[in-house]
């Protein structure tokens, strides 16, 4: 789940800013291997925000496919077994909504894969900064 820092991510033409906050990518609690889903394409992910659906994509939709991101990306990084390529997000982003959804602290966000699973993390306001 990509928690992205919209104004962060606006700082330049890349969005590496804005996707790269502490707890801002949450993962798991568990990873599912290619011999349990023997063709990624099939799959479908979800997103609700306090249980309303607001993305849903499928993994054939991906502009290039899991092959080919694969291929890409180990031209200018090693990749090992148990590394992640985040590889983008379906339409219905709330930043693109009319009027743009925001999350707020109280949110619930769940993203749903069938066959991997749910993943659910509240929204919670920043933590302020600690001092000695």
């Amino acid at each position: 789940m990509d928690g992205s820092i919209r104004d962060w991510q606006r700082h330049t033409p890349q969005f590496t800013p804005g996707k790269n906050f502490h707890h801002s990518g949450a993962m798991g609690p568990c990873i599912v291997t290619a011999d349990e889903i023997p063709d990624p394409s099939v799959l479908q992910l979800t997103t609700f925000v306090n249980g309303e659906m607001m993305q849903r994509g499928q993994v054939a939709d991906l502009v290039f496919d899991i092959p080919a991101l694969i291929e890409y990306c180990s031209t200018f990084s090693e990749l090992v077994p148990g590394d992640i390529i985040a590889t983008g997000t379906p339409g219905g982003v709330g930043a693109a909504r009319t009027p743009p959804v925001w999350l707020q602290a109280g949110d619930t966000v769940e993203i749903e894969i069938p066959g991997v699973g749910r993943l659910r993390s509240p929204v919670l306001d920043e933590s302020p900064a600690l001092t000695a």
